[in-house]
């Protein structure tokens, strides 16, 4: 136990050795400091002068709700616009140090990878953190003084908890990609990977802060954490200063990667049977776990949906159930049901969905994708909801309206989800031995002959029972014959 402790206290010493090297050479530079300063003295100033001048508006036209969720927000921004000084600091730890030629002293110290990769993430993340508290603290008085206005204890802690974490899946992300580049110019251009899921990410808090719902904000900060902690993992497991030092410029093999592309789609089979037989021998077992997480997600939305039914409830009282529609079936046909063309539309809007939630997902850990797919079932939840509410048979309606075509097209989103919650976990979990590029070239591989070979031909099944067989279901549910 004395020795654990001893290793662990160790292992933060070195970590700390080298942010304290990387501290005090930024403390001595002037150019860094002084526009951290500056700018973090003045921005929380602009902040305020806009949060009195919307008061004052607001309350002159009889709207003080827009200002009482307002501040809040601008306390959100005074506390991200320095923290986005990380990504600079953070995307030159590596790369910068390569350029300047000073990279072979700090590699060649008596340091292992993982407290040096801590201890440069620790240099990038301390400076800017400390300006975005200041920051936050200089607003804070400033209102207090203006407008007399103090935030609660939880939004406060809900603030300075959210301004830590996105600070550290940015510079998480921005060490990971200052460790896999060989130049300053290349960190930056890829730095835009960081910029703009994190401008959306500002977009949906204030959307939540002005809807009001700031307990949803707790959830945010959990994901912001969970993201932390898998990008840390990612750099630890990346970062090899032999290769490092190799490395000598990212060159683009397209010929290399098709290569990889090919041999892992192929995965050894000589005839279409036998890629088939290994699409259920070999890929299908790996799904299995995230297949069951992505069946639960889509439980979890179902319940959701449910659970807000109660709250956003339809008039569904009023409709005629058990009337038989005039030439329900001729309307139908106008819609493009029981013809070919409807078929091809069901089919494709279900292949962009799914290719969609493809892309979301490769980039957000599979998150992204998976929120996608869950919607549509959290929009039957809440029908569902409703239909009880009203006192009709739920089972029955919604088993009449989505079962039939439910029956394959379940199945192939499961599956769909599953592919793309290992693509987008792909840059977690490295296979011993494989660069990330390697291993995110054979999960797409992967990816793609899940989806290939069973996710198109469901959905295509789909489609037909959607459109020549839940129609007539539908109406004989409806109308009760």
């Amino acid at each position: 136990m004395t020795s654990i402790a001893g290793g662990g206290a160790r292992a933060t010493s070195a970590s700390w050795l080298v942010a304290r090297r990387e501290l005090r050479d930024f403390l001595r530079d002037w150019r860094l400091l002084g526009p951290i300063l500056l700018l973090t003295i003045f921005f929380p100033w602009l902040m305020n002068l806009t949060a009195r001048m919307a008061v004052n508006f607001v309350t002159r036209y009889g709207a003080p709700l827009v200002a009482e969720r307002l501040i809040p927000f601008l306390l959100l921004v005074v506390g991200f616009f320095p923290i986005s000084f990380c990504l600079v600091i953070a995307l030159e730890s590596f790369a910068g140090e390569r350029e300047r030629q000073s990279i072979e002293p700090l590699l060649a110290a008596p340091i292992s990878n993982h407290d040096l990769y801590l201890g440069k993430m620790t240099a990038a993340l301390v400076p800017p953190l400390a300006a975005a508290f200041l920051g936050i603290g200089v607003y804070l008085v400033g209102l207090w003084l203006q407008v007399g206005w103090v935030p609660t204890p939880s939004l406060l802690a809900q603030i300075l908890l959210l301004t830590t974490a996105q600070a550290f899946v940015m510079v998480g992300a921005a060490v990971v990609i200052s460790s896999q580049t060989t130049s300053v110019r290349a960190a930056n251009l890829l730095a835009s990977f960081i910029i703009i899921p994190a401008a959306q990410l500002i977009i949906l808090e204030s959307m939540v802060m002005f809807w009001g719902r700031y307990d949803v904000l707790w959830g945010i900060v959990l994901a912001l954490v969970v993201c932390a902690v898998l990008l840390t993992r990612i750099g630890i497991h990346l970062f090899n200063r032999e290769e490092l030092l190799g490395r000598e410029i990212d060159l683009l093999d397209l010929r290399w990667a098709g290569r990889v592309l090919r041999e892992s789609f192929h995965a050894g089979a000589r005839t279409p049977w036998s890629w088939y037989r290994g699409l259920f021998s070999h890929s299908l077992p790996k799904l299995k776990v995230p297949a069951v997480v992505v069946a639960l997600a889509m439980g979890f939305a179902f319940l959701i949906g449910v659970r807000l039914a109660s709250t956003f409830t339809l008039p569904l009282g009023a409709l005629p159930f058990g009337q038989a529609p005039e030439g329900a079936v001729f309307d139908m046909k106008s819609f493009g049901l029981f013809t070919g063309q409807g078929w091809a539309w069901v089919f494709t809007n279900n292949v962009r969905a799914i290719l969609i939630a493809s892309f979301l997902g490769a980039f957000t850990f599979g998150v992204a994708g998976i929120v996608l797919l869950m919607a549509p079932i959290g929009i039957i939840g809440y029908f569902a909801g409703n239909l009880a509410i009203a006192g009709l048979n739920a089972p029955i309606l919604i088993g009449g309206l989505v079962a039939p075509h439910g029956l394959a097209e379940i199945p192939a989103v499961i599956l769909a989800g599953a592919a793309i919650l290992r693509l987008g976990l792909a840059w977690v979990s490295l296979p011993q031995g494989t660069s990330l590029g390697e291993s995110w070239l054979r999960a797409v591989s992967e990816w793609a002959r899940v989806g290939l070979g069973l996710v198109l031909p469901l959905l295509a099944i789909a489609a037909a029972l959607e459109v020549f067989v839940t129609p007539l279901v539908a109406i004989r549910v409806l109308t009760g014959s």
